[in-house]
């Protein structure tokens, strides 16, 4: 990409939107745009056709999307299966329409099968059932991916589907109830230690794993992936001999809710108990993410799960002075 190649970045006020936009103008790219909800709705086929007409962006990072935690994936699931096929496919259509040189679509590690190999490679998509809870979100995630898949091989496109672990970071929402874990439980003790609580509880038994990835991380692939990888370069085929080209971006390093709870109460400086309700939703086992291939292209993670809990709790001090939480 050259240095003032036109860029769309597609939710660029959210957390991995703007985690990416920081990095390329850092980079120094500096003809990036970006819209609102309320400036653009990309649920809207024709708002989303009358902004490309306009700005014809060369290139388009997707990152907008209906995203939550365990909760929201299970209460929201309607919402979270339409508003997501509907914007990825307006903006991955008009992309094509309009001869976008390369475009990078963020799926997500819940499109892997509940009980996957671990660490699970990209192959391992297709293979047995969804987690229950997410489905709605990872259907509509799979299609965005197979999107991209059916449109290179029929229209000669270069889009590229990346699969990231579970992030965190700054932007990030700090819902008690309705965000991910880790800024979920970034909240809930921060809350519980300004009212000097006896308890924080925690849903399900704390032995379930998970793999955490700073958001900057993925900034930094997602931007290496744009400036250096293409389509063809990542495509493979699957064990059936279905062609994919997505690619998994993770930190390699896994934690038990229990450790990361942990963690979370020794940063935020929470003094009293956690308590583990065995009844509560837990999800998929086990989350470990085979990011062999990307750190074959040389790409690796900087930001290690105690520094980027820091990080992030610093954050949220500043977004909780500017009163940008939502309340409980």
């Amino acid at each position: 990409m050259h240095q003032n190649a036109k860029i769309y970045i597609a939710g660029h006020t959210g957390m991995v939107g703007s985690a990416i936009q920081r990095h390329l103008a850092t980079r120094g790219y500096s003809n990036l745009i970006g819209k609102t909800h309320a400036e653009l709705d990309l649920i809207r086929q024709q708002d989303v056709e009358n902004f490309f007409d306009h700005e014809q962006p060369e290139y388009v990072v997707l990152a907008s999307a209906k995203v939550g935690g365990i909760s929201a994936n299970n209460r929201y699931r309607g919402q979270f299966i339409y508003e997501n096929l509907m914007m990825q496919s307006n903006v991955i259509h008009a992309a094509y329409t309009h001869e976008v040189k390369k475009m990078l679509f963020l799926g997500s590690s819940c499109i892997y099968p509940k009980l996957a190999t671990q660490p699970m490679p990209e192959g391992a998509l297709f293979t047995m059932h969804l987690e229950p809870t997410s489905e709605p979100y990872a259907i509509a995630k799979i299609a965005g991916i197979r999107m991209c898949d059916a449109y290179n091989r029929q229209y000669g496109t270069n889009f590229i589907s990346v699969v990231p672990a579970n992030l965190y970071g700054p932007g990030d929402n700090y819902h008690p109830e309705n965000s991910h874990v880790l800024p979920a439980l970034i909240r809930r003790m921060h809350d519980a230690k300004q009212a000097d609580a006896d308890t924080v509880t925690i849903w399900g038994t704390g032995n379930t794993l998970r793999e955490f990835l700073y958001v900057d991380d993925l900034a930094a692939a997602c931007v290496f992936l744009l400036e250096t990888v293409d389509y063809k370069d990542i495509a493979f085929k699957d064990a059936s001999g279905t062609i994919q080209a997505h690619i998994n971006i993770g930190s390699g390093s896994e934690v038990t809710i229990r450790n990361l709870a942990r963690n979370v109460q020794q940063v935020v400086g929470f003094q009293n108990d956690l308590h583990f309700d065995h009844t509560g939703p837990e999800g998929t086992p086990r989350k470990l993410m085979d990011s062999t291939r990307i750190n074959s292209l040389g790409w690796y993670p900087k930001i290690d799960l105690k520094t980027g809990i820091k990080l992030t709790y610093q954050d949220f001090l500043t977004q909780q002075q500017t009163s940008n939480l939502q309340d409980p």
